[in-house]
């Protein structure tokens, strides 16, 4: 099926008025493009580290909003410009032009698998459910993801130079809390690598799904990984269902801002001589991470590692 995509371009003081009124007649979903730095607060529940650094800001904004078969286009396309002709006498729409273009219908939440295949990490076997195991693996500790729409494949460099520490510290006897578990991929690696169980948190509902789906698929048992969504730097009843000292090893694959938070935090839910490994460190960020590591006299780092441009930093509890 096609769609009929429309542009519009304005300016950036009139999108939400635009938005607003193609909203009230019947268009639910509008795409906003523009140059507008964001905010601080926006940027916080992010999975970004780094920014992409925009062209000027010239006020200039395109409203892009699309249309099936089965609407009348010379209707819809009159009430369009009926509302701006209204928008028109309180705000400046700009150029105010309007370009039509041909998109295909796509499945956008399934799009990506096509680019999602097995690899390996070490002598680990990462492999997405729907694909076969590759002959030359079959020898390899397996361990099957699907992310659905929680994050984590496993692919980026950040997971997998957890996965490489997780190895060093996992045996038969390890606790371990997952802190921004996504589709589950470190906790399940470790319980593949012989940990006895894990507790992980999540901001994202979805990441509850995914792990449940996740253990299934690796034939783990649902007892052996528990997960909770909610935020433990700052909501006491996640901290108690998490415990307190009571972990062997604590990983969190976020962002270098929320770990140098979590620093402050973690100590508590580990027992004494616990690891805490972290990664989602860009590069840039490692000192800062390294600088609260060291104001926290209970951390002592162990290790730093790095691949391509993101690093990991192991720390044990004293």
């Amino acid at each position: 099926m096609k769609w009929k995509k429309f542009t519009l371009t304005t300016t950036t003081q009139a999108v939400d008025l635009v938005s607003s009124m193609l909203d009230d007649i019947g268009i639910e979903g509008v795409e906003i493009e523009d140059n507008v730095p964001l905010t601080e607060r926006e940027t916080k529940g992010m999975f970004i580290d780094i920014l992409p650094e925009l062209p000027p800001d010239e006020g200039v904004a395109k409203v892009s909003f699309y249309v099936d078969d089965d609407r009348d286009i010379e209707e819809l396309m009159k009430q369009v410009e009926e509302g701006l002709d209204e928008l028109a006498v309180f705000t400046d729409l700009g150029q105010r032009a309007i370009a039509a273009s041909e998109t295909e219908d796509k499945d956008w939440i399934n799009n990506w698998k096509q680019y999602f295949k097995p690899f390996t990490v070490d002598d680990i076997l990462i492999k997405p459910t729907w694909e076969t195991i590759p002959e030359e693996h079959k020898d390899k500790l397996l361990v099957q993801i699907d992310p659905g729409t929680a994050f984590g494949t496993g692919m980026h460099e950040t997971t997998q130079l957890c996965i490489r520490q997780l190895k060093k510290a996992v045996d038969s006897g390890t606790k371990l809390l997952d802190v921004g578990t996504g589709s589950g991929i470190l906790g399940i690696t470790a319980l593949k690598l012989g940990a006895k169980e894990v507790w992980g948190t999540d901001l994202d509902e979805n990441a509850i799904t995914a792990v449940g789906e996740n253990l299934e698929a690796n034939g783990i048992s649902g007892d052996r990984f528990h997960v909770l969504q909610g935020n433990i730097l700052n909501d006491p009843g996640v901290q108690e269902w998490a415990g307190f000292g009571c972990y062997d090893v604590v990983v969190a694959n976020i962002l270098a801002d929320v770990i140098i938070l979590l620093v402050d935090e973690i100590p508590v839910h580990l027992k004494q001589g616990g690891l805490f490994i972290t990664s989602g460190i860009i590069n840039m960020k490692e000192q800062a991470v390294l600088d609260a590591f060291a104001k926290n006299p209970a951390f002592e780092v162990l290790e730093v590692t790095r691949q391509g441009e993101w690093v990991s930093v192991t720390a044990r509890k004293r």
